[in-house]
């Protein structure tokens, strides 16, 4: 396999699909419902081949069950990736409730576009309750936000404003390997107060990441070379969240990749406040695969699942 060293376009590409403007964002969680219990959806394009990212797809199946089931909030949901979604076609988002009652509702909701359906999740929603017993995971010692590089340099080529990576980790570039795993501290600046939209955005910043931390250990396969040199794609993805939290302010994610193999690969992670509460777990299925035979770069046509 030949040695892809990313590009500025590939870092711009790659910081791109990971901060989406916040405005821009918001925008795609804005569902217009149609008729009860159906929404139309917005897409936002990262430049990368015209496709949906699935972050964005489950945030979105995310804040419509939370419209739908006004009295509860979202605890879980685990969406499957069944075909690509096309950026600039509507599509709709249709959820049937399973069960509502006075504890938990289970909603499945489903994205169809062009006729075809292409994405379903499964969500459970609750009601709060008062404690029996209570623990959580403990946050990793890492540096603050304020400790870190506000500019992009080097192996932080996604650094910014509002995204701080640790550590020398570039998952780009295919020379710099290291363990499966990243810290990354992400924020939202005006997301509002809504909960729904609040949960929509950290699942966004929980998808981007997993697939690069599968790549890192190998030599030759960075980031950069998905979709050049063999092909990618989030297949399945869940969110499970355990409390309140403010968007607006510093998250952490502490994610690992931890097992690759078979062209597919599996990541895990938890998001905590700055404060160190443990928030939110997270997992991934992913395809990390040989393009089929006699194909040589993943165009539209290539990408099937």
């Amino acid at each position: 396999m030949a040695v892809h060293r990313p590009k500025r376009s590939d870092l711009r590409r790659l910081q791109e699909e990971i901060e989406v403007s916040v405005a821009t964002l918001l925008e795609t969680l804005d569902l217009e419902e149609t008729v009860d219990g159906t929404y139309r959806t917005r897409n936002f394009d990262t430049g990368e081949r015209g496709f949906t990212f699935g972050g964005q797809l489950l945030a979105q199946f995310i804040v419509a069950s939370a419209r739908t089931e006004q009295d509860k909030r979202v605890k879980s949901a685990h969406a499957v990736f069944a075909r690509p979604v096309l950026v600039e076609q509507e599509a709709e988002i249709a959820i049937d409730t399973l069960q509502s009652g006075r504890s938990f509702a289970s909603v499945s909701a489903s994205l169809s576009q062009g006729g075809k359906e292409c994405s379903r999740a499964l969500v459970l929603l609750t009601s709060e309750e008062p404690d029996l017993i209570r623990h959580a995971a403990e946050m990793p010692d890492v540096p603050t936000p304020e400790d870190l590089e506000s500019e992009p340099s080097g192996a932080n080529w996604a650094t910014s404003e509002n995204v701080r990576i640790i550590g020398d980790v570039d998952i780009l570039d295919t020379d710099c390997i290291g363990d499966p795993g990243m810290q990354v501290w992400m924020r939202w600046p005006d997301a509002g107060e809504d909960p729904a939209v609040a949960q929509g955005l950290l699942t966004h910043g929980s998808a981007g990441f997993l697939i690069g931390c599968a790549l890192r250990p190998h030599p030759g396969v960075g980031q950069s070379a998905a979709h050049v040199e063999f092909s990618t794609g989030i297949i399945a993805h869940s969110v499970s969240f355990h409390e309140l939290f403010d968007a607006r302010d510093w998250l952490l994610y502490s994610q690992r990749s931890t097992y690759s193999g078979r062209g597919r690969a599996y990541g895990i992670g938890e998001v905590f406040t700055r404060s160190g509460q443990l928030v939110a777990g997270f997992s991934q299925e992913s395809m990390i695969r040989h393009f089929p035979k006699g194909v040589s770069s993943a165009g539209r046509e290539n990408t099937v699942l």
